[in-house]
């Protein structure tokens, strides 16, 4: 089985049902074992020119799970989640009540017309890297280092669920038992 790192986000619609009903989906889906999945963060929305203050908040967490899929097969089982929930491919950087972007698959470096693994801006997110590192704190991103590093340089905007603004240490792992979504 291979390791993958899997960020979750949706900013429409009831946003923490959302999120917990794809990580359920992903735990019941075959040659997938979900092994952990982040507590949900609350993060600005982010457009191709930067963060857009005015848009509808995002619900970010990170799901680390084993795979006996290929990457191209994760992707597909990916967009079929996000379709199942709502998702409508329009315009890029949008709104959406769910988005799944795989950002890791083991060691492996996957670049075509479909699919980028390392996903290429997971290094600049906090929204990626912030529930990463609260899932695994010696987590490194192929190409990029230690998640711990990138967080730092990046800063941590991203605040607990109706919490206040993040301290920039880790929330809690969010683990539970029996590799059942928190």
């Amino acid at each position: 089985m291979t390791r993958a790192v899997v960020a979750l986000g949706a900013n429409l619609g009831d946003r923490e049902a959302t999120l917990l009903a794809a990580a359920r989906d992903l735990a019941a889906a075959e040659g997938v074992e979900l092994v952990a999945v982040s507590p949900l963060l609350d993060t600005v929305a982010v457009r191709v020119e930067g963060e857009d203050p005015d848009a509808p908040r995002y619900l970010n967490g990170v799901a680390l799970a084993e795979t006996t899929l290929s990457p191209h097969a994760l992707l597909d089982l990916l967009q079929a989640v996000e379709a199942r929930h709502g998702r409508v491919r329009g315009a890029r950087w949008g709104d959406r009540t769910l988005d799944i972007d795989l950002i890791l698959y083991g060691g492996r470096v996957v670049k075509d017309e479909r699919l980028t693994v390392p996903h290429p801006r997971a290094h600049e997110r906090d929204f990626v890297l912030s529930p990463w590192l609260a899932l695994d704190p010696s987590a490194v991103l192929m190409g990029h280092g230690r998640v711990e590093d990138l967080l730092r340089r990046i800063g941590d905007t991203t605040r607990p669920l109706g919490g206040a603004e993040s301290s920039g240490a880790p929330p809690s792992t969010g683990r539970a038992e029996g590799g059942e979504p928190a």
